[in-house]
C-alpha cells in the first residue's frame, strides 16, 4: 500500500465519524457558506503579485515536523501582505497535522483566496469547505476516477468554488474536465513522495493552453520559477520552503526579493 493509499482509507474512516456528527445541513446553515468567493485564477494572473501560492503546512509524511510554532494567522495574511497570489491551507490532520479550524483562522484574518488542501474524496467535504470559507479545492487526480472528479468539480463550481485539479503524469490529463479551472503539476510523487522539477517541464508542452497552469513542490529558488515560466507556468504551489524557516513570512518576503 503507498503513502496516498493509507492517506485515502484514513480519510474515508474519519469521513464516517465526521458525517455522523455533523450534518450537511449543518455546513449549509454556516455563516461562511453564503459568502461570495475570492478568484485564485485572477490573482495569479495578477501582474502586480508573484503568482505564488504560499502554503501552510506543519508537517508531511516525507519530512515530519516541518514547523509546529507558527500561527496560521499571522502566516497566512503576512504571506498576502507581501504579494502572494493566494494562501493554501492543509486540513488533513493525520498525517499532515492540520485542521478545518485552520483554514477558519485563515479566513478571519485574510482577504485573500484560499484554497483548501486536503485528500477530497466526496461531496460532503466539498460543501464543508465552503461552509468554512474556501475559494477553491484540490483534487488529486491519482486518487480519483474520472467520474468522481467531473461530479465532484461540477459540485465544487455550482458552490461558487474554483477547482484546481492535480496531476502528475501525463495519462492523468484524461481526468481534466469543463469545471476544472487551473491544472497543477505536482512534481511529487504522491505514492513515493520523490521530487522530480522537470515533470512539470515536460507535462507543460501537452496540457491544453485553456487551462491556467501552476507547478507544484520541489520548488528551491527564484531561479526555478523564472525556468518553469518560461514554460508557461503561470503560478507556483510552495509550502515547505517557507514553513520550514522560523519566520515563513520573513522567507517569503527574501524569495520575493530575490525573484524580482
Amino acid at each position: 500500500m503507498t503513502i496516498l493509499d493509507k492517506i485515502v482509507e484514513n480519510k474515508k474512516k474519519e469521513l464516517e465519524v465526521l458525517t455522523g456528527m455533523t450534518s450537511v445541513g449543518d455546513l449549509e446553515r454556516s455563516s461562511l457558506f453564503k459568502r461570495e468567493s475570492i478568484s485564485l485564477s485572477k490573482h495569479i494572473l495578477d501582474s502586480t503579485r508573484t503568482g505564488i501560492i504560499a502554503e501552510f503546512k506543519r508537517k508531511s509524511p516525507s519530512k515530519g515536523i516541518i514547523n509546529s510554532s507558527s500561527s496560521v494567522m499571522e502566516v497566512t495574511s503576512g504571506y498576502f501582505r507581501e504579494g502572494a497570489s493566494g494562501v493554501s491551507v492543509l486540513t488533513e490532520t493525520q498525517f499532515f497535522g492540520g485542521s478545518t479550524s485552520d483554514l477558519l483562522n485563515a479566513r478571519e484574518k485574510s482577504s485573500c483566496p484560499i484554497l483548501r488542501k486536503d485528500f477530497i474524496i466526496n461531496e460532503y467535504q466539498i460543501i464543508e469547505s465552503k461552509s468554512i470559507g474556501a475559494d477553491a479545492i484540490l483534487l488529486i487526480a491519482a486518487a480519483l476516477d474520472n467520474k468522481t472528479v467531473l461530479n465532484l468539480s461540477r459540485l465544487a463550481r455550482s458552490l461558487g468554488l474554483e477547482v484546481l485539479l492535480e496531476i502528475h503524469e501525463e495519462a492523468e490529463l484524461d481526468k481534466v474536465n469543463q469545471y476544472v479551472n487551473i491544472i497543477g503539476v505536482n512534481n511529487r510523487n504522491l505514492k513515493t513522495f520523490e521530487v522530480n522539477i522537470e515533470i512539470s517541464e515536460k507535462i507543460a508542452e501537452i496540457i491544453p493552453p485553456s487551462f491556467l497552469m501552476i507547478s507544484e513542490s520541489g520548488i528551491a529558488s527564484p531561479q526555478i520559477i523564472r525556468k518553469l515560466r518560461s514554460s508557461g507556468y503561470q503560478g507556483f504551489l510552495m509550502g515547505e520552503r517557507f514553513m520550514s524557516a522560523a519566520d515563513p513570512v520573513e522567507a517569503f518576503m527574501e524569495f520575493v526579493k530575490d525573484l524580482k
